[in-house]
């Protein structure tokens, strides 16, 4: 009877435990498995991968969020975790992205190569070509900085060390770009508003926020990045990678569970002691790490914490939770979009972006619940470079709008919005655009929070660069220690956030796994 007891509880123990399999969590999970820790994977969907996954939808698949990967694939976790070897497989993407404006001029197409960008600009728009120099003799330094950064937990002594080995390389464009507006920074180099517009659209407005707004001004080394990386899309849609880090895992001998939500992490001798899932049982573990929304980490789900997690929890419990700001459409076609008088087609993302000052009232309007006549567009069609992705015959058509409000008067169901989007972006397109539509669904703010558990439809994440991570008046999403012993954070609200990246999960694996060696 004692054997059998103690092996019930050996069966409900583990040494570490993960909540949430979205790629992050993933990337932290499978870490900790391959170096040898006994760790379970705790997912509330029925599969993995959160908003970077893919599923089915009309015979087609479909990306939850858009497929670009670019800053994933500047971090090692490709290698350590051999996800080849587990079936990842990118497929190249040059150019970049393509740009243009509501208020017209034509399009240019950025590539990885700058030389290469600056003959399309010449093309395009000449007079764009001295500023797209003193650009990327800026920024591009930054960006390889940041990038770099980003692979270790952030200290003021890594930042340094980094810094002295790339002899100052960026760190005066890091300094006082921190400190200013997006707005101000691209204003400074670019004038046309396709050339201007755009890298706005992929920096500020992608966070929600007017390109107005103060220390944004990293938000500016949107196009560097591009010419930094390598951008690709994983074969077979983005869910490709999701899958790959979930079968490293269990190679590494991890145990995952799906339709296992958690009702609570708690905590025993002032530490944490393990999670209670939705049907009242509990795995203990000293270790839980949250890939999770850390408001409702601390406020919702922490029970008992230790009395020096006080000013912790009452941080948090101040906090606003954020409204989510972005629609996708998702549209099988049986003949292939383009853009009216484009030299390219769709199978890099286009931009179509708003003017600087509409960008502005976007942000104003957001919380009344308002969205542009005509918001900022990122499309592409993912199955010219992919044709696995769509039925034969077909393509998938893929569209992401900002902003566009959680809170919109009368609710999202039976809005005509998400059809007037499609309308508008018929406008733009070659004719028969909308008569090509065979199937098509909106994904608005309230689905994410239904489907994705986002609380407001919101998916927080860090999108300050080093410095904010050094200064950073909430230090758990830096260091990913709490003031909880045993408790991590990890996800896109951890350094860095945003976008499908994977460097916060690595980040918070090291640390999880220095303070196991000392323990």
């Amino acid at each position: 009877m004692i054997e059998a007891t103690e092996e019930r509880e050996r069966a409900h123990h583990y040494d570490a435990i993960i909540v949430g399999a979205g790629h992050n969590g993933l990337v932290t999970a499978a870490y900790l498995a391959r170096a040898g820790l006994h760790t379970l994977l705790l997912e509330a969907r029925a599969a993995v991968g959160g908003t970077a996954a893919s599923e089915r939808f009309a015979g087609a698949t479909v990306n939850i969020c858009n497929c670009d990967h670019l800053t994933f694939r500047t971090t090692p976790v490709t290698e350590d975790l051999d996800l080849a070897r587990f079936g990842l497989r990118y497929l190249e993407v040059d150019p970049a992205q393509v740009a243009t404006a509501w208020s017209g001029g034509p399009e240019w197409a950025q590539y990885r190569a700058i030389e290469q960008t600056i003959e399309e600009l010449a093309r395009t728009h000449p007079g764009e070509v001295d500023g797209y120099r003193r650009y990327a003799r800026a920024a591009v330094p930054a960006a390889r900085l940041i990038l770099d950064a980003a692979q270790e937990p952030p200290s003021a002594a890594g930042l340094t060390r980094l810094a002295l080995r790339r002899r100052l390389a960026g760190v005066p464009a890091i300094a006082r770009w921190s400190r200013r507006s997006a707005a101000d920074v691209l204003g400074e180099h670019f004038t046309h508003p396709a050339v201007l517009g755009p890298g706005l659209v992929a920096g500020p407005m992608v966070w929600g926020v007017s390109p107005h707004t103060p220390r944004t001004g990293l938000g500016a080394i949107t196009y560097a990045l591009r010419h930094v990386g390598r951008l690709g899309r994983p074969a077979g849609g983005s869910g490709a990678l999701t899958e790959a880090l979930r079968r490293s895992f269990l190679h590494h001998g991890g145990e995952l569970r799906t339709s296992c939500p958690v009702e609570a992490i708690s905590c025993r001798a002032d530490r944490v002691s393990g999670v209670v899932l939705a049907d009242g049982s509990e795995v203990t573990s000293p270790i839980v790490v949250s890939a999770c929304d850390p408001r409702r980490t601390f406020v919702c789900w922490l029970r008992s914490p230790p009395a020096a997690a006080a000013r912790l929890l009452s941080r948090w419990q101040a906090k606003r939770p954020g409204d989510g700001y972005e629609s996708k459409i998702d549209a099988v076609v049986s003949r292939l979009p383009r853009w009216r008088g484009s030299a390219h087609d769709l199978g890099s993302t286009m931009i179509v972006a708003p003017s600087v000052d509409e960008m502005h009232r976007a942000a104003v309007l957001l919380p009344n619940g308002g969205v542009l006549e005509r918001p900022a567009l990122l499309m592409n069609v993912p199955s010219i470079a992919d044709p696995s992705l769509a039925p034969t015959g077909h393509h998938v058509f893929s569209l992401e709008v900002l902003l566009t409000p959680y809170r919109r008067p009368g609710g999202w169901a039976g809005s005509s919005e998400p059809h007037r989007w499609l309308e508008l972006v018929a406008s733009g397109m070659e004719p028969g655009f909308l008569d090509s539509i065979v199937a098509w669904r909106s994904v608005t703010p309230d689905i994410y929070e239904r489907d994705f558990h986002l609380p407001n439809g919101h998916a927080t994440s860090f999108a300050g660069g080093p410095l904010a991570a050094l200064r950073n008046a909430d230090p758990e999403l830096t260091r990913y220690e709490t003031a909880v012993p045993g408790l991590y954070l990890t996800g896109a609200a951890t350094f860095p956030g945003a976008g499908i990246w994977g460097a916060s999960g690595r980040n918070c694996a090291t640390v999880v796994l220095a303070g196991h060696r000392r323990r």
